[in-house]
Parts: C-alpha cells; structure tokens; sequence
C-alpha cells in the first residue's frame, strides 16, 4: 500500500456572527473581524506533519452570514429563520447557489466554527446558516470550536452550547478549543496581531493539531467503508 506523502484537507469554516452596527460605546462593527481574518490566514498559510504524512495544508472556504445571507447569497432568500432549508428541496429544485454551498460542505474533510457568544450562547446567524444543510453532509468529519469575546470568559459559553450542537450534527468537535478573551485587545481589525508573543495566540495550533490528526482518520475510514 502506497502512503500519500502530502495531504489537502477541504476545510469548511463558518463565521457566527452577523453583527452589522457600531455598539453604543464604540468600536469595530463586527468585532469577530480581527480573529477572523487572522485564522483565515494561520490556517491557509499553515503547513504541518503527521506520521508518513510529510506535508498537510488546508484548502479553505469561509461561509460567512453576511454575505451567505446578502444580497446574492446562497441562502439570501431562506434568510437565518430557515424558510427553505436544503433538504427541503428535490433533487435539482434548489436554487444553485445553494446546491453549490451543500456540495462544498458535503466534501469537507473538516469543519472550524469562529463564533462570538450572544445571551451565554451560539448566534441564530450561525445556526440558521448550518441547520439549512441535512447531518449527512456533516457526518463522519470533525470539528474544531474558536470562539472570542470582550469578556474574560472568551466565549467559552458558547463552545459550551457549540458541542452538543456539533455532535448531534455527527461532525463531533475535538477536545481542544481556542476561546479567546478580551480579543480586542489581540488583534486588529485587519487581522494582525498586537502582540505576537500573547499566550491565547498558542491555542490555534494546538486545535488543528487534533482537528487534522482526526480528519485524516475520519478520511481514511470513510474511503475504507465507502462511506462519501
């Protein structure tokens, strides 16, 4: 049996929130941009190893509910409520967009959510956006959970609320987590890092350390047992 040296894992990332206004007290829009933008490029960038396994990169999509649910988006007409969902439609009803968004996460390798907590739990926007598309297309695959906040519990709430939510999904989430806190404070609003040398900036690596380890297992048997 030949080992491949080299491995692309299709990584799906969602983006939780659609927050669209200034708060009151001033700020970024959205605050989630910085940690965004920065994951987006950690992990396009990121190279890595495992076992016979010399080289493993990422080929990213971010689906992001401010353009997924904008003008011209995939599920712009369902909206965050779910009108519509996927697996509503028969085979080739669904409008194309859609169908595109549902075969992309359908050939994921593994699955990253980077969420904000709202009211102790998970955004509707990031909900509405993955509950539109059956378990099936999620199944067999893992996940990874970033969350951020301006507190210092960093969202952790949230990923709290974000494992079941995952699990029963069958993308079931690996034990490490990246929760960053007063996330403000880390990253500016383009994505680069205020200091490069803060502790919190560690815990990406140790995520897709375990988020890659299990995605290449979870590959390996689905091709073993035919599973698509």
């Amino acid at each position: 049996m030949t080992i491949a040296t080299t491995r692309t894992l299709k990584t799906v990332l969602f983006m939780g929130s659609a927050r669209d206004i200034t708060p009151p007290w001033g700020g970024p829009s959205r605050l989630g941009d910085g940690i965004l933008k920065w994951a987006k490029s950690k992990i396009s960038k990121r190279s890595s190893s495992l076992g016979d396994i010399k080289e493993i990169t990422h080929e990213l999509t971010v689906f992001d509910p401010l353009e997924v649910f904008g003008e011209g988006g995939a599920l712009e007409k369902s909206g965050a409520e779910v009108k519509t969902p996927h697996f509503f439609f028969k085979a080739g009803e669904a409008p194309a967009a859609m169908d595109s968004m549902a075969e992309t996460i359908k050939a994921a390798d593994c699955f990253l959510v980077v969420a904000p907590e709202y009211n102790h739990t998970l955004p509707s926007a990031l909900s509405g956006m993955i509950n539109h598309f059956g378990g099936s297309l999620y199944a067999f695959k893992p996940s990874g959970i970033i969350t951020y906040s301006p507190s210092p519990y960093g969202g952790s709430r949230a990923a709290a609320a974000l494992r079941p939510f995952l699990s029963e999904l069958g993308c079931l989430p690996v034990s490490k987590m990246a929760c960053f806190s007063t996330v403000g404070d880390i990253f500016h609003g383009d994505g680069t890092v205020k200091d490069e040398s803060h502790r919190q900036l560690k815990q990406l690596d140790d995520l897709l350390n375990q988020l890659e380890w299990f995605a290449i297992a979870c590959a390996n048997q689905r091709d073993a047992s035919g599973v698509p």
